[in-house]
């Protein structure tokens, strides 16, 4: 078995394998070295002797080194005395309980005694089995300061004595932002993965579409809620389309709209009208736009001037420069390349997305259409040395390649 194999069943399995051990030891910084401990071992067995149980294997061996940890500590032998009874069954149902330890564990990651940053770093970190470069690149900062974050989030975590368990109703309500930051950045990992060899990672965007339908339930009368659900299922509904056989990136001209999946977009469009009942919030008005391409026959009939509109009610409410990036593309299909380009253009003058490959990628596009090639290929070539996705990059050298 080789080492991307082992990944795979890691980015699948880590987070259950971490809130199962937490809930066994009570530990939360614990539970999360043993799990990383069990995956290391995993690298260096599973090329010589692959297990016939991939996921049991890691959890039986996380549980093990979980147990030699507490072994260690000589100041908690009692609580390895309680680990080693016999489990207790709770006879006694609380119907306001979510049998769900992945999501327990977000709310975890989500306390109220980290900040937001913690917050998402270290849920990104645990729950999505995400590494510090991809959550770096996700919130383009630098990679020792997640890495701080997230060693910080842990030791607070420990320190305040957080238990393991979903928080009270008054509660939740309180970490419902920082557990609603997290499912997005999760899907949006899963629907444009920032680094690798494939464009999309459906197992992490589908574990956010289960998670976020889990917490409608849990909090159906959160509109931003079925925003997030709305703006998930409507986008994962184009993921069938996106790519060719071969994991080539289809952009959304060419896309064959047959092949979208239409049950995810009546999903879609039924939270979206529990998310406007009380009006939009950031989440539902992305939906609200993913919403305007899933009822549009091709690109050239969409709606772009109310995309306009709502990517401008969304700067309001939500501003940030990736927000500007995608007016300026509404922009240059609703008015024309030039007035999307002045746009681009103040952006990179108050340089809000150093380092970021979408900037230049805009731009490169405004430049072919108004017919200034060699300034557009220079862009487009510059967005793939920044581009750390493989397949995303190989569709920039063929555009700049294009304009020769």
């Amino acid at each position: 078995m080789s080492a991307a194999e082992v990944e795979a069943v890691w980015r699948i399995e880590s987070a259950r394998i971490v809130a199962a051990l937490t809930r066994f030891t009570g530990d939360f910084g614990l539970a999360e070295d043993a799990a990383q401990e069990a995956v290391a071992e995993a690298l260096v067995s599973w090329p010589r002797t692959p297990p016939v149980d991939p996921a049991g294997w890691l959890m039986a061996t996380a549980r093990r080194r979980a147990i030699d940890a507490i072994r260690r500590r000589t100041a908690l032998k009692d609580r390895y005395a309680v680990l080693a009874a016999d489990p207790v069954v709770d006879e006694e149902i609380d119907p306001d309980r979510i049998d769900d330890d992945i999501l327990a564990l977000m709310f975890i990651s989500c306390h109220p005694v980290l900040s937001r940053e913690a917050r998402v770093a270290l849920t990104l970190r645990v729950v999505a089995g995400l590494s510090t470069e991809q959550i770096a690149r996700a919130f383009l900062v630098p990679i020792p300061t997640v890495q701080a974050r997230i060693t910080r989030a842990k030791k607070t975590i420990a320190a305040a004595g957080v238990p393991f368990e979903l928080p009270p109703a008054d509660e939740r309500r309180e970490r419902l932002g920082g557990v609603l930051s997290v499912v997005y950045v999760i899907f949006t990992e899963g629907s444009t993965a920032t680094s690798g060899d494939q464009l999309l990672r459906p197992d992490a965007a589908y574990e956010a579409i289960r998670l976020a339908r889990t917490l409608a339930a849990l909090q159906p009368d959160e509109p931003e809620v079925h925003g997030l659900l709305a703006l998930c299922e409507l986008t994962a509904a184009r993921f069938p389309a996106r790519t060719g056989p071969d994991g080539t990136p289809i952009l959304l001209a060419d896309q064959d709209r047959q092949r979208w999946d239409f049950s995810a977009v009546q999903r879609g469009l039924a939270a979206l009208a529990k998310a406007s009942v009380r009006g939009l919030g950031p989440y539902g008005l992305q939906a609200a736009i993913a919403a305007v391409h899933a009822s549009a026959p091709s690109v050239e009939a969409t709606d772009w001037d109310r995309i306009v509109v709502l990517y401008e009610a969304l700067g309001r409410v939500a501003p940030s420069p990736v927000v500007e990036l995608n007016r300026a593309v509404a922009v240059a299909m609703a008015s024309g390349p030039a007035h999307a380009l002045a746009i681009v253009d103040e952006l990179i003058a108050s340089d809000r997305l150093p380092g970021s490959h979408l900037v230049p990628t805009v731009r490169g596009e405004l430049l072919t259409r108004l017919g200034r090639r060699p300034e557009a290929r220079a862009e487009l070539e510059l967005a793939a040395r920044l581009c750390t996705n493989q397949r995303e990059r190989s569709v920039l050298l063929r555009k700049a390649a294009a304009l020769d």
